[in-house]
């Protein structure tokens, strides 16, 4: 995987997203993930890797100072189109590499977006760089289970699905085990 190859991806799995990542299980694993979760206003929240806006659709977005991040501009203008009128400020961005100052935000949101990017462990440093020291890693996403090996059928279909953007292989605790380790709430699927 790698940059140029995810924006030719999702210029074209954009229209397809919500169908897929909006729905079912993963629908249902997001609302777990802000069931319990209650933003403030006074709280600066940066969400990672937007996508089509599929989190924003699930908080009470009134009065929230919200900065939305993506790497392919077709994915960010589907989430602009649904959010015009809210007063989100969107950013094409690459997550490896945030234009955000040391400690910019109380929340940092990646959802789905670990396994998609080419260098977890640089988007990772890049999440806790830009946190405030009190701040809140928020993160969903689909990560290889702890200790164990990956089961025949995935080890097969890993080249596969990896090609489509995403890799199913990765490890949470390979990802962040060099990093210093902020108040993370994690849900995966």
């Amino acid at each position: 995987m790698n940059n140029t190859w995810n924006k030719f991806i999702y210029k074209f799995g954009s229209p397809l997203y919500d169908m897929f990542f909006n729905s079912g299980m993963f629908l249902a694993a997001r609302k777990r993930v802000f069931r319990d979760i209650s933003f403030d206003k006074i709280h600066k929240i940066l969400f990672v890797g937007v996508g089509t806006g599929a989190d924003l659709e699930l908080i009470y977005l009134s009065d929230l100072d919200i900065t939305a991040i993506d790497y392919s501009p077709d994915m960010l203008e589907k989430a602009r189109a649904k959010f015009r009128n809210h007063d989100i400020t969107f950013f094409e961005m690459d997550a490896q590499k945030m234009n955000f100052d040391d400690e910019s935000f109380d929340y940092v949101v990646a959802s789905l977006i670990l396994s998609v990017v080419p260098d977890a462990k640089k988007c990772f440093k890049e999440m806790v760089r830009v946190l405030r020291k009190d701040g809140k890693i928020i993160i969903f996403d689909k990560f290889s289970p702890e200790n164990q090996r990956l089961s025949l059928p995935k080890m097969l279909l890993r080249p596969i699905i990896s090609v489509l953007g995403t890799d199913i292989g990765r490890s949470f605790c390979e990802i962040t085990q060099h990093h210093k380790k902020p108040n993370i709430i994690k849900i995966f699927v």
